[in-house]
Parts: C-alpha cells; sequence; structure tokens
C-alpha cells in the first residue's frame, strides 16, 4: 500500500480515485473483520490455531491502520482529481457497451461465465438503486460546494455505473431476443453518456457553489439520467409487459373520466353478479401477481397480463352498477371507488415490478403484501356500497377476501411486517382474540336471532380481528426466527429505509384521499393527521441520523430535507384549514397544489436515505430459526383456514338458519378456531426471544463457577496442578483476549435486555460461550504464578466475574427485551455496572503482571481499539464544548509526553519499571483518544476536526512503537540496541504530542494559550510550596548583604503590572482568540517574574524570621493560585455572550484576583513593621481560608480520592492550631500571631482537601459525604471565627474577650468531634484504630506472612552448587535441601496466615477486644503474638539464606540444622501464644494447628536430611596419616591443638545462647512465662 501511495502520487490523475477507495473499501471490510476474528479467538480450542488467528488479527489491524493512514495522505496528494478519475472510468464504460452493441449486431455477444439472465437482471435491477442514491448524494455534495464529498460520491457513483454496464451486457448477452438485447446495450449506454455529463456539470457547479444557473442545470442533467435508468431497467425481461399491463390500466380508467355514464342495459341481478364474479376473478388475479414475483421474469409477464385484462372486465362491470345509481351522488360514490381500485391496482403491479427488479430490496416484499391488501379493501369497499344482497352476505364476502389476502404474510416471514415488539405482538394477539372470541359468539347468537344487521356487524369485526392476530403472529414469528442464535442478527443502519418507505407509501395515499372529490371532512380530517403524524416522524429520523453521521454533506442534506418535509407540510395543512371551512372546488383545487412540493421532497428524502451508506443490514434468518417459527405458524394458518370455513357457513346459516348440521358444522369449526387461538398464544408465550437462551447460558455458567470454586480449593491446600502444554505468556493472552470480549457484550447485553429481545438470545449465547475458555486459562494463569496471594487474587476476580455475569443473565431473562417492564430496568443497570467494575478489576491484574515480564500485547490492541474509535463516524453526544475537550487533551498529551521522557531515563537505570510506565501510557491513551474524537466533533471548521483526529492517530502509532520497545527491552535489559530504539521512538512520540498540541491551538489559539499559561502557573505554585518547605527549615538565606527595602520597588511595580495583565486577560474572553491568547501569555509570564522578586525579598529578610518569610510567600501563591482560577475561568467563557453562566465566574474570579493582590501589596509594606506584620498575616490567612472553603463547598468532585484515616490524621492539625491561636490571642505577641496564621492556613487547607477526597470516595454513601461534607464547613467556620477573635483581641486586648476565646475554641473542637465520627462513619464496621495492639498484631502477622513468601520466592530462584566429578551417594542432597526448604517456607506461610485468622477470630469472640477493656493485659497478648510472628518469620528468612548458602557451598550443614531447629521452636512459641486465650476446637485454632504440625514435620525432615549427609560426610571423609615420624607427631599436636580449641568454642557458645535466652526471657509475656514454667 505505501508503494501505492507513492505511485498514486506520482502519476496524477488517472489514479485520482484509487487510494482512497482502496483504504474506504478495505476499511470497511476488515474492520468487522478483525473484531470478528478477536470474539472468535477464545472460542478456538486448538492452541495453536488460536495464536495463529490472534496475531493474524492483530497484524491485519496494524496493516488496517496503516492503509488509512496512506490513503489519507494519498487523498491529500491528488484527491481533487477524484473527478476526473470517475469521469475517466464512465466514458471507458461508455466505449465498451458501444463494443459490446457492436459485437450483439454481429451476433457475437456470449455471456461470460457465471452470467445467467436472471442473476444479470438481478444485479441490474439492484445496481439501478445504488447508481440513483449515489447520484442523489452527487448533486447533494454539488450544490453544497464540498469538494472532498464531492469526489468521493462521483467515485461511487462510477463503481456503481461499472456493475450496472456488467449487468446490462450480461442480461443482452444472455436473452434470445436480438431487439431486447440491443435495446439493453442502448438504454445502458444513454445512461453512460448521461452519467458523464451529469459528473462534469458537478465538477463545474464545484467552481461556483452559489450559481443558480448551474444548479439549475445540474438538476435537468440528473432528471434526464433518472429517465435513462427507468428506460434500462425496463428493458428487462417481463418488465415491459409489466408496463403494458399498466398502460392498460391507465388506458381503461379513462372511461371514468366522461362526464356522464350510459344508462344500464342488464337487469340488477344480472349486473350484480357479474361485478360479484368480477371482483373475485380480480382478487385471485391480484394474489396470482404477489405469487408470480418470486418465480421466473415469465410468470410475471403472464399474471400480469391476467390481471390487467380482468381489471378491463371488472372496471366494465363497475362502470355497468353505476349506470344503476338511482342518483347523481350514489353514481359518482361508485366512480370514485373504481378510481381507488384502479389506482391500487397499479401500486400493485409498480410494487410487484420494484420486486421482481430487486428481491432483496427491505421492505419490499412488504409492500407487495399491503399493495394486494389496497386492491382487497378496494374491492370490499365497492362490492359494498354497489351490492343489495341479503344483509351480512356482502360482510361475509368481504371477510373471506380479506382473509385470503393476509394469508400470504404466513407464507415465509422473513421481514418485519410491522413495527411491534414481541411483547407488543402478545398484547396485540390477547387483544384480538378477545374481540374474535366476543364477535364469533355474535355471529352465532345474531344468526340464531336473524338480526341480520348485527349479524354482518360482527363478521367485519371478526375480520378485523383475525387480519390482526395473522399479522401479531408474522411479526412474532419473525422475531423468533431472528432472535435465534444461529441466525445472523442485522445491524442498525443510521437510518430504517422500511420507516422511510411506510412514511412515504402512507403520505402518498393521505394526499390522495385530500384531494378526492368524494372525500368526507372526517375522512379529510384523518388524511391531514396521518400526513402530519408521518411527516413528524421523517423529520424526526432526519434530525437524528444527522446528529449520527459523520459525513458534513449527509448531515446537513438530512438538516435540509427535514425543512422542506416540514414547510411543504406547514403549507399543506393551512390549504386544508381552508378546506376544512369551506369545500369548495377552488379550496380543493389548492390543497391539490400544495401536496404536490410535500410528495415531491418526501420522494426525494426516501431516494437519498435509500444510499447503501446508510441502511441497515437485515437479518437472515437460519433452519434453526425457521424450524422455531412453525409452532406460531402452523397455528396462526390453522386459525385463517378454520375462519374462512366458519364464516362461510356461518353466511349460508344467514340465509337459513334452521339447519341444524350446519349448526353442527359451525360449532366444530367455531372450536377449532378456538383451540387454534389458544395454541398460538401458547406458542408465541413459550418461544419468547432469549429466554431459552439464557437458561442455557445460566446452566453453563454456573458450571465453570464450580469449576473455578474446585480451582480455588486446590490452590488453597497447593495442589493445583500446573499447566505444562503452554506457556504463562500464551496464557496470560488468553485470559486477556477472552476478558475483553466480555467486556465488549455487557453493554449490548444491557441494551437487549431492556428493549430488544430479538438480540438477547444471540448475546447471551456469545457471552455463555466465553467462561468455559476464560475458566481455562484464568486456572492455567493461576497454575503458574508461584506467589500464592497472586494466585489466589486471579482466581477469586475470575469467580467474581462469572457471578457478576450469572446476575446480569438473571436480570437479562426477567427483563427479556420488555421496554415496558420498567421494574426489571434497574436490576439489569446495576448487574451491568458490577460486571464492568468485575472485568475492570481483573484487567488491571492481568496488566499488572504482563507488564512484569514485559508482555504488552495487551497494551498494543488497546492503543489500536482506541484508534479505530476515532473514526467511527458516529461519536456520542458531546456534553461540553471544545474548550473542555481541548483542555482534557492537553493534560493527557502531557501526560504522555511526561511519561516517554520516564521510559527514556528508566530504559537506561531501572528498565524493570518500563511495564508500568507502558500501562500508565496505554491508559492515558485512551482517555485522549475518547476526548480527542470529541475535540474533533467540535471543532469548527471541519477541516481543523480532521487535522486533529489524523495526528492524535499519529501519536497512538508512536505510542505503540514505544510500548512495544519498552516490552521488548524488559525481556532483555541489556540489550543496548533495543535501548537506543526505544529512545528514538520517545523523541517521536514527544514530536507527535507538539503536533496534537499544535492542531489544539488551530481550533482556538486563545484558549491554547490559557491552558499552556495554566500549566505554567501550576509549576510556579509547586515551586512556591519548596520555597515555603526551605523557609519553615530556616534555610532561606540571601545570597548576598540585600535588605528587603532594596526589592520593596520592584514587587510593588511587578504586582501593578500583573493587575493589567487581569485586566486585558478578563477583556480577552470576548475579544480574538489573538488578544486572548497574547493576554494569557503576558500574565504568565509576569506572574513568573513577580514569583521571582518576592522569593529575592524573603530571603533578603533572613532566616532568623522564617515565619516572616512564610507569611511574604504564602502572600505570592495566593496570588497565583487566583491568576490560575482566573485563566481557567477567562478559557471557559472565552466566545460565550455576555449573559452565559461562565462570565459571572469569570467575574467572580477577577474579583478574588484583585483581593489577593491587595493582599499581597498590603503585606509586602507591612512585613517590616513589627507591630502590625502579625496582624497583617492573620487577616491575609483569613482571606485565604474564605478562598479555601468556597472551593470546598463547590460541587466539583475532586481529581483523586483518599482514605478517611487521613481525613482523621488532617484533624490533627486542626486541634494544634487551635491550642496556637488561643495562645497567640492570650499572648498578643506578633511572633505568635505571625506562627498560627502561618499554621492554619496549612492546617485548614490539609484539613478541607482530606475531608473532600474522603468524602467522595466511592464507598462513601451520599447520607455519609453531606455529614462529612457538613461538618468540615462547620469546622472552618468555627476556625474562621476564632481567628476573627483573635484578630479583635489584637486590636483592643481587654481580658473580657480573651475569656471568650475558650468557647470559640469548643466550637471548633465539637465539630472536629463530628468530622471525625463521620470519618469513622465512612469506614462502616470495618473502622480501626490504627493504635489499637490488635489492629498492629494482625498487620504484623500478614507483613511475617509477605515476608516468608518473598523468602520462598526467594528459593525457588535458587540452583545447586556444581560439585566434582566423583560418584558419590549424596548427589541429590542439594536438591532435597531446596525442596524440603522450600516446604518449610511454604509450610510457616500458611502458619503465619492461619494465626492471623486465628487473632480475627478472637476479636469477633470478644476474648480480645478490637479496643481492649485491659490494654496491657490484652496488649501484652498481642505483642506476644507478634513477637512470635516476627521469630517465625525471622528464621524462615535465616533458614533461606542457610539453605541459599549451603547450596552454593558457603556454609556448612550444621548452620542448616540450626536454622530448621530455630523454625520449629519459633514455630512452637507461635502456638504457645495463641494457645493461651484461644478455643480449642475452634475452627481457626484447628487450622492454626494443622499449620504447625507442617512446620514441624517440614523441619524435622530438613534436620533428617542435613544431619544424614553431615554423618555420610564424616563416615567418607578419609584422613591422609603421613608417614614419616616427625610429620605424624606434628599432625597428632596439631589435632590435639583443635579439639581444645574447638571445646573452648563450645563452651562459649553455650554460655552465649543462655545469655541470649535469658534476655530474651525478660520481654516475653506473663503467659508464655508460666507456661514455660
Amino acid at each position: 500500500w505505501h508503494v501505492l501511495e507513492v505511485f498514486a502520487a506520482s502519476c496524477g490523475g488517472w489514479l485520482g480515485g484509487i487510494p482512497v477507495s482502496v483504504g474506504v473499501m478495505r476499511a470497511n471490510c476488515t474492520l468487522s473483520m478483525v473484531s470478528s476474528a478477536k470474539a472468535a479467538v477464545p472460542t478456538v480450542s486448538d492452541q495453536a490455531a488460536a495464536m495463529q488467528l490472534s496475531q493474524c488479527a492483530k497484524n491485519l489491524a496494524t496493516s488496517l491502520a496503516e492503509l488509512r493512514t496512506a490513503s489519507q495522505k494519498a487523498h491529500e496528494a491528488c484527491g481533487p482529481m477524484e473527478i476526473d478519475s470517475a469521469l475517466n472510468t464512465v466514458q471507458t464504460l461508455k466505449n465498451e457497451l458501444q463494443d459490446a452493441k457492436m459485437a450483439a449486431v454481429e451476433s457475437q455477444l456470449k455471456p461470460l461465465p457465471g452470467e445467467t439472465l436472471e442473476k444479470c437482471a438481478q444485479d441490474l435491477g439492484s445496481t439501478s438503486k445504488a447508481v440513483g442514491s449515489s447520484m442523489a448524494q452527487l448533486l447533494t455534495c454539488a450544490a453544497q460546494g464540498n469538494e472532498h464529498y464531492t469526489g468521493v460520491a462521483a467515485r461511487e457513483t462510477a463503481q456503481a455505473l461499472k456493475t450496472l454496464a456488467q449487468a446490462a451486457r450480461g442480461v443482452a448477452a444472455s436473452t434470445t431476443d436480438p431487439t431486447a438485447a440491443h435495446a439493453m446495450l442502448d438504454s445502458a449506454r444513454d445512461v453512460m453518456e448521461g452519467s458523464a455529463m451529469l459528473i462534469q456539470e458537478a465538477k463545474q457547479a464545484l467552481i461556483a457553489p452559489g450559481d443558480a444557473e448551474r444548479q439549475q442545470r445540474l438538476a435537468q442533467v440528473a432528471k434526464a439520467v433518472s429517465h435513462s435508468l427507468n428506460n434500462c431497467v425496463n428493458c428487462l425481461p417481463g418488465q415491459k409487459d409489466v408496463d403494458v399491463a399498466l398502460k392498460s390500466i391507465g388506458e381503461s380508467s379513462k372511461k371514468l373520466l366522461v362526464d356522464s355514464l350510459p344508462p344500464s342495459t342488464k337487469p340488477f341481478q344480472e349486473a350484480q353478479s357479474e361485478l360479484n364474479q368480477a371482483a373475485a376473478d380480480l382478487n385471485q388475479s391480484a394474489g396470482e401477481v404477489v405469487h408470480a414475483t418470486r418465480g421466473q421474469s415469465g410468470e410475471l409477464a403472464a399474471a400480469s397480463g391476467k390481471f390487467s385484462d380482468d381489471f378491463d372486465e371488472f372496471l366494465d362491470a363497475g362502470i355497468e352498477m353505476a349506470g344503476q345509481a338511482q342518483t347523481k351522488e350514489d353514481q359518482i360514490q361508485v366512480i370514485g371507488n373504481l378510481k381507488n381500485i384502479s389506482m391500487a391496482s397499479s401500486k400493485l403491479l409498480l410494487a410487484a415490478k420494484s420486486l421482481s427488479v430487486d428481491p432483496g430490496a427491505p421492505n419490499a416484499k412488504n409492500l407487495l403484501a399491503a399493495a394486494a391488501r389496497a386492491v382487497t379493501e378496494s374491492i370490499n369497499q365497492l362490492i359494498t356500497l354497489c351490492t343489495q344482497q341479503a344483509p351480512g352476505q356482502k360482510e361475509c364476502d368481504n371477510a373471506l377476501r380479506e382473509l385470503e389476502t393476509v394469508k400470504g404474510m404466513l407464507d415465509n416471514p422473513n421481514e418485519p411486517v410491522s413495527d411491534l415488539s414481541y411483547f407488543d405482538c402478545i398484547e396485540s394477539v390477547m387483544e384480538n382474540s378477545k374481540v374474535l372470541g366476543e364477535s364469533m359468539a355474535g355471529i352465532s347468537q345474531n344468526a340464531k336471532t336473524g338480526d341480520l344487521p348485527a349479524f354482518g356487524e360482527c363478521v367485519g369485526i371478526a375480520s378485523k380481528a383475525l387480519c390482526g392476530l395473522t399479522e401479531a403472529a408474522a411479526q412474532a414469528a419473525y422475531l423468533v426466527g431472528i432472535s435465534d442464535p444461529n441466525s445472523q442478527a442485522g445491524h442498525q443502519g443510521l437510518v430504517d429505509p422500511i420507516q422511510f418507505a411506510r412514511a412515504n407509501q402512507a403520505i402518498q395515499m393521505a394526499c390522495q384521499n385530500l384531494v378526492d372529490p368524494g372525500s368526507s371532512p372526517s375522512q379529510v380530517l384523518s388524511a391531514a393527521t396521518i400526513v402530519a403524524k408521518h411527516t413528524s416522524a421523517l423529520c424526526n429520523a432526519c434530525r437524528i441520523a444527522s446528529s449520527k453521521t459523520a459525513n458534513p454533506v449527509a448531515k446537513r442534506h438530512f438538516v435540509q430535507s427535514a425543512k422542506e418535509v416540514a414547510n411543504s407540510t406547514a403549507n399543506l395543512v393551512k390549504t386544508i384549514k381552508a378546506l376544512d371551512g369551506d369545500f369548495s372546488e377552488d379550496n380543493r383545487s389548492k390543497c391539490r397544489i400544495a401536496t404536490a412540493p410535500l410528495i415531491e421532497a418526501v420522494e426525494n428524502l426516501t431516494a437519498f436515505a435509500s444510499n447503501p451508506e446508510f441502511v441497515s443490514i437485515p437479518a437472515q434468518i437460519s433452519s434453526e430459526g425457521s424450524q422455531a417459527q412453525e409452532p406460531i405458524l402452523v397455528s396462526a394458518k390453522t386459525m385463517l383456514e378454520s375462519s374462512s370455513y366458519l364464516i362461510r357457513t356461518a353466511r349460508s346459516l344467514a340465509i337459513n338458519p334452521k339447519d341444524p348440521p350446519t349448526w353442527s358444522v359451525l360449532a366444530g369449526h367455531s372450536h377449532t378456531v378456538s383451540d387454534s387461538i389458544k395454541s398460538l398464544i401458547t406458542s408465541i408465550r413459550d418461544k419468547a426471544p432469549g429466554q431459552r437462551e439464557c437458561d442455557y447460558s445460566i446452566d453453563g455458567i454456573n458450571r465453570c463457577i464450580r469449576d473455578i470454586e474446585q480451582a480455588s480449593l486446590a490452590a488453597v491446600s497447593q495442589s493445583l496442578a500446573t499447566r505444562d502444554d503452554i506457556s504463562v505468556e500464551a496464557l496470560q493472552e488468553q485470559l486477556t483476549s477472552v476478558v475483553q470480549e466480555i467486556g465488549h457484550l455487557i453493554d449490548p447485553i444491557a441494551t437487549a435486555a431492556r428493549g430488544e429481545a430479538a438480540q438477547l438470545g444471540h448475546k447471551v449465547t456469545q457471552l455463555a460461550s466465553y467462561f468455559e475458555p476464560l475458566i481455562l486459562a484464568a486456572v492455567g494463569v493461576a497454575s503458574k504464578i508461584l506467589d500464592h496471594q497472586q494466585q489466589m487474587t486471579v482466581l477469586d476476580q475470575t469467580k467474581t466475574l462469572a457471578e457478576s455475569a450469572l446476575q446480569m443473565l438473571y436480570a437479562a431473562k426477567e427483563g427479556g427485551g420488555n421496554p415496558k417492564a420498567q421494574h426489571t430496568h434497574d436490576a439489569i443497570t446495576e448487574a451491568a455496572q458490577l460486571m464492568k467494575e468485575a472485568v475492570d478489576d481483573i484487567m488491571v491484574t492481568l496488566n499488572e503482571a504482563a507488564s512484569e515480564v514485559g508482555l504488552v500485547g495487551g497494551m498494543v490492541d488497546a492503543i489500536a481499539e482506541a484508534m479505530s474509535k476515532l473514526d467511527e463516524g458516529t461519536p456520542p453526544e458531546p456534553k461540553g464544548t471544545f474548550v473542555d475537550y481541548q483542555t482534557t487533551v492537553v493534560k493527557y498529551s502531557k501526560a504522555i509526553a511526561v511519561t516517554a521522557q520516564e521510559m527514556m531515563t528508566k530504559s537506561v537505570t531501572n528498565p524493570e519499571e518500563l511495564g508500568g510506565l507502558a500501562s500508565q501510557m496505554t491508559s492515558d491513551y485512551g482517555h485522549l483518544a475518547f476526548q480527542g474524537q470529541m475535540a474533533a466533533a467540535t471543532a469548527e471548521p471541519e477541516e481543523i476536526g480532521f487535522q486533529i483526529r489524523t495526528r492524535v492517530q499519529d501519536l497512538g502509532h508512536g505510542c505503540i512503537f514505544l510500548v512495544q520497545k519498552a516490552g521488548a527491552l524488559q525481556v532483555c535489559p541489556t540489550d543496548s540496541y533495543t535501548k537506543r530504539e526505544l529512545i528514538e521512538c520517545a523523541r517521536a512520540v514527544t514530536e507527535k504530542v507538539s503536533l496534537v498540541l499544535s492542531a489544539l491551538q488551530a481550533g482556538n489559539k486563545g484558549t491554547q494559550a490559557c491552558i499552556t499559561a495554566a500549566t505554567a502557573v501550576s509549576g510556579i505554585i509547586a515551586d512556591l510550596d519548596t520555597t515555603i518547605m526551605f523557609a519553615t527549615a530556616g534555610t532561606l538565606n540571601a545570597e548576598n548583604s540585600e535588605t528587603f527595602a532594596d526589592h520593596r520597588e520592584n514587587i510593588l511595580k511587578t504586582a501593578k503590572a500583573l493587575v493589567e495583565d487581569t485586566k486585558l486577560l478578563v477583556s480577552g474572553a470576548a475579544s480574538t482568540p489573538d488578544k486572548l491568547a497574547q493576554a494569557a501569555q503576558s500574565s504568565a509570564a509576569t506572574i513568573t517574574q513577580l514569583a521571582e522578586v518576592v522569593k529575592l525579598g524573603a530571603a533578603s529578610l533572613g532566616s532568623d524570621d522564617p515565619e516572616t518569610q512564610v507569611v511574604l510567600i504564602n502572600a505570592i501563591k495566593d496570588v497565583a493560585k487566583a491568576l490560575s482560577d482566573l485563566i481557567s475561568a477567562t478559557k471557559g467563557a472565552a466566545s460565550k455572550p455576555a449573559d452565559d453562566p461562565s462570565m459571572y465566574q469569570l467575574k467572580g474570579a477577577a474579583k478574588v484576583m484583585v483581593t489577593n493582590v491587595t493582599s499581597l501589596l498590603k503585606t509586602v509594606k507591612a512585613v517590616e513593621d513589627e507591630a502590625t506584620r502579625g496582624t497583617r498575616a492573620l487577616e491575609a490567612t483569613i482571606e485565604c481560608i474564605k478562598q479555601e472553603l468556597t472551593v470546598f463547598q463547590s460541587k466539583d468532585v475532586p481529581e483523586k480520592t483518599s482514605s478517611p484515616e487521613e481525613s482523621i490524621r488532617m484533624t490533627k492539625g486542626i486541634t494544634m492550631a487551635t491550642a496556637k491561636a488561643v495562645a497567640a490571642g492570650n499572648s498578643c505577641r506578633q511572633e505568635d500571631v505571625i506562627a498560627t496564621a502561618n499554621l492554619s492556613r496549612k492546617a485548614v487547607s490539609d484539613m478541607l482537601t482530606a475531608c473532600k477526597q474522603a468524602s467522595f470516595h466511592p464507598d462513601v454513601s451520599d447520607e455519609v459525604r453531606t455529614r462529612a461534607l457538613r461538618f468540615g464547613t462547620e469546622c472552618t467556620l468555627g476556625y474562621l471565627d476564632l481567628l476573627e477573635h483573635v484578630l479583635v483581641i489584637l486590636q483592643k486586648p481587654t481580658p473580657e474577650l480573651k475569656q471568650q476565646l475558650a468557647a470559640f475554641s469548643k466550637r471548633v473542637a465539637g465539630a472536629v468531634t463530628e468530622l471525625i465520627q463521620a470519618a469513622e462513619a465512612m469506614k462502616g464496621t470495618e473502622w480501626v484504630d490504627p493504635e489499637d495492639p490488635t489492629v498492629v498484631a494482625e498487620t504484623e502477622l500478614l507483613g511475617a506472612a509477605a515476608s516468608i513468601e518473598a523468602a520462598a520466592k526467594k528459593l525457588e530462584q535458587l540452583k545447586p552448587r556444581a560439585k566434582p566429578k566423583q560418584a558419590d551417594e549424596t548427589l541429590d542432597f542439594e536438591e532435597q535441601i531446596l525442596e524440603a526448604a522450600k516446604s518449610i517456607a511454604a509450610a510457616t506461610s500458611a502458619l503465619v496466615k492461619s494465626a492471623s485468622a486465628a487473632q480475627r477470630e478472637l476479636v469477633a469472640q470478644g476474648k480480645v477486644g478490637s479496643i481492649p477493656a485491659n490494654a496491657a493485659d490484652d496488649g501484652q497478648w498481642s505483642q506476644g503474638l507478634i513477637s512470635a510472628a516476627r521469630m517465625v518469620a525471622a528464621a524462615t528468612s535465616s533458614l533461606c539464606e542457610a539453605a541459599n548458602a549451603s547450596v552454593q557451598g558457603h556454609a556448612s550443614e550444621e548452620k542448616l540444622i540450626s536454622s530448621a531447629k530455630q523454625v520449629a521452636a519459633s514455630t512452637a512459641q507461635l502456638l504457645v501464644a495463641c494457645k493461651v486465650k484461644a478455643d480449642q476446637d475452634s475452627e481457626a485454632m484447628r487450622r492454626l494447628q494443622a499449620a504447625g504440625n507442617a512446620v514441624k514435620r517440614a523441619s524435622d525432615n530438613l534436620v533428617r536430611a542435613a544431619q544424614k549427609a553431615a554423618f555420610g560426610k564424616a563416615d567418607d571423609d578419609d584422613v591422609v596419616v603421613k608417614t614419616k615420624f616427625v610429620g605424624g607427631i606434628a599432625q597428632i599436636i596439631a589435632a590435639q591443638e583443635e579439639m581444645l580449641k574447638k571445646e573452648r568454642e563450645l563452651e562459649e557458645a553455650r554460655k552465649k545462647l543462655a545469655q541470649i535466652r535469658q534476655q530474651q526471657y525478660k520481654f516475653l509475656p506473663t503467659e508464655l512465662r508460666e507456661d514455660e514454667g
């Protein structure tokens, strides 16, 4: 593709369309292929095949991303040439058709392999619609002057014309009629010629988009092409015959236009009989036309010819009947009905023609069925009007005709019949069955009593109910069919073409009724209501479509079409109102004129909406789905059949009610109808979509939960078998893949459960299919993990995910996709949220584990997925402005840049930390991609949005390369080549971040400058915090002998400059982006300068007076914070109207800024005045606390949360500050006041921050949060009152005022107490006192367990030392040591955990208080347990070191034996410490005893192995005795000397051990001493 891109860019016009078309076509096809492949990977049982499929999907996704980038660059290089390329293509097609015509003339035209007449005819029919649709888009794009989309539409038109030309050639080559072949090729060539002119005109229209003359010429050429296209379609076999039939109907209908009809020459009965017979024939012919559309083209030709003949006969019979009419009004009514039949017949033939041309067209089958019903209904209306049979007879005939027509609905329901949901179908069946039951009882009753008018009415009601039942049954059967998991579910498009087609038909019918002279006022009103209802629905659909599409041309066209439909509807409604007031011919004529623009607007909109880009993909029903439909269809067919028999029987009974056998037959039919309806209701209820699948899925997930529980038990007992057939990396990848796929299904299942029953079965089956692979992968991963805690975490989180999925399925089953079951929707939402949390938890664990070992496949996939979402055509509805998204994009972009820099550093120093940084980058890019998509959607003009999207995608590519290099470097940390590559990738990422920022700046330069300035100011604030720390420590000194006076003027001058910048900043919000950018940059520069001069001034005060230094720096820090808030407010208010709420925030921020600058100036002036500087500092602190309180009371949620313990810890600062404030109030010394001011500022700020962060923790309830925030405010207000009272005392110190300090401090203390209680409530029942000895004990026990596990892990990595090559029976001693040491480590780990459980049990039983009553006693017991646990951990650690030294040859077996014995001894002490208070029969104590025994056994084994080795060594060590005498004597003396030395060392070692034991005994708890005694 890269080669293609370069080649295309260099070749110019003739290749103009290739890269983009390649990119677009491949993108659309392969995106779904990639997602399907990824979804299939977890379900493939063959490991090799699964890995290969996964890798191929990744490669395809990567290639697709590269192709997309390349096609975009190619488009930039040669995009304008697309129109020329399309024009060349069409000219070539025209020439090819000319060649085909010459071959046909010479009888040399032959069909290509695989071409048949039927196939080519269908291709031509379906392609003709695609050509029409792409041409409509071409016209719209050219009219809007959008060059890019005009090129796209021209290319699509050329592609569609290519298929059309090929199909036309195939039809001509396959037909046996030379004339038809020539006509087809000529008409196709005309289409090509007209299309070439259209593309040429579109190209000209782009040059002058507003030129009305060119627009008009474009429209004329488009009409000519449309006409040529229709001619081309009409050349298809069978189409001409349908046209002839249509023409014949039109000619026959002219008989109805005469002013006066000739009087009838036949008797009434004969005329009536002929009309009935003609009606039956015409109705039968209509059914044959519907049937013929499913067969060969010849069948339709014959059926349409017969229908035309029957219509002619029927029309003659109708005119004869009209001649029988007694009055002019009756005659007009009959003629009006005949006109309706004529129109309905024409529509039937048109619908049949359309379906035969394109059988796959959406809703074509339904439109044909509706047209056939319209013919039947219009015939029934005429028969009702004209015949004078015995009452009830014509109603029965009408009913039989209606039932015959609707029977076709049940033949093969593979399309939606109506908009009813499954539950609506059930309701409809229930209602109609009730109506049918009542009307059948009425038919029987009225036939008996001879009340024939009532009998006829009941027959009519029964007929309508049966039609309703049939429609509901057909729709329910369709929904059952597509809900079968084996069926292929359809996909919702941008618009529903069925809705548009139905609306179009309904509006046309209603307009026809409006202008019909025979329409009554009620019919006019009904028609107006229908028009209003459907035009409103169309406008709403257009609004939704325009908001969803990313195509700007389509967006504008939908909006424009909605306006046209709305305006023409409004004009029509005006004429209808006038007509309703006066039914004159003039008003009717005005109404007729007003309908034309509406019909044209709706037809144009329907044509545009039929574009393949917008339409839905219909569902494909599987054979299993068809079998599931059978019970419903059989019941419905039986119902219709028996109902027809019942109506025929009732018809004869109405004439002769005294016929007992006929009554018996009627009862039989009535019983059959009743049974079939019961069967229908049962079938529909039993086949409720998704219920069976939910049950299967629930059973499957329950089995999986049992499997994971078994694995957890095995892991606890440390008997989980390791999977050796696959690597841990492959298992982790499998687990990640399956968890991701489960996560993707959560929202679709929730949506289906709430209101899409047909999708429920598909989604839950898909979900359940992932749980077996999930359990296999999770258990496999756990079996490979050495750390027991991590092992249990993976298994527990997997079980949690399975349990949350089970809860989700139960909720989904109860909801069932019923939108009216509102009571289940909350449970579905809650279950979905829990499941998402479970997925997030396990993904965090997996990512951490993967990043530790350099596995970055999941991260790369996550970045690639985020990149692909950038191209989605339908971003979510923006909830903010461009500025909001710009701010967050900048934040995440800079975070990525910082991470990239850190990765460069860590690649050299700590490569093992790269995994965590790569994970952080992946997370940040995910947020950046979403925010970037929203920023692009809200950016103006569109080019800026396109640029932002492209650059964010480029950054994604850079992040992928960097993450991959990080993974590679973790695997091989010393590879210098990979390090260099990583550094290059990190630099590339930093560059791409700067490109993203520059694209954002192009979106709004002013706000981008504000974001940059805000970042600079936040840096200054952090720097000032550091300076305060230096000042507090007394290390902030001047570099030379400057005094504060040297800096005062400079500070005042810079502060005034900052005030001027502030004014410019505020006014900049309402001015141009350039001015705003200038003001933001200037203010950032000035605050930087001001901070520097104030720091110099503070340093010049000298480190002898740190409190005054802090006062001064705090003053500038307040200014910097206020400026930061002001910049943020300015950015939010940029380009907003004066009455926007953000303008009020801006004014508030400006006031705070002025206040803080004024405060700084006052502080600067008072800083050298020892008499007032304390007072000044206190005033500044009070103002600062008020501002902090305002921030605390705002509704902004803090960025991070903290623990309640943190909040409690911060209240201690308030208590200290309160004491200081009271002391300062009593002493009135300025030094005390300054210290109080500084301390108060920090204490209150820290308390408010911690309180708000703790309150907004996700686990804190709303009630507790409100309470904590209230007492946080109360505490601050009380403290402010205290400070203000101190200020009053400073100005006028009196004993009375000083006495009041106690009351103020009590108020603060009370609020602090309430705040602590609120913090305790945040923790709920789990809240503990961190100082509680029992809590300390448990913490230490858990720490000891962790220490032991770490030691065990260290043992796992040990390898036996190299041995001399000699035959030796103790060859496996090192292995024995390691295995024994490992088992001791595992056993002690279990022991300490058991002790921890025992500790909790004792607390629960009350034997040890969580806050002990007798602190000394319980505390001493806890200390005993702690020291014992520490001893176990220390001994195990020593054992591991001894084992390590022993296998490496650095230590003796004696040291190993000693360490093992020490483990056994410390274990015994731990058991004694716990036994003192524990219940001997308790579960925890039994577990503790078992764990202790395991430690003892393991220790004994190790001691035995080591002793055996030591004794064996002693036996085997041969002493070499020297044979010479002197040497021998020397050898003896040396041996004796060594023996005496060893005996002395042994004695010393025994004394040392005794002393150690005596010292330890002093610190043992009393219980242990007594026990030992």
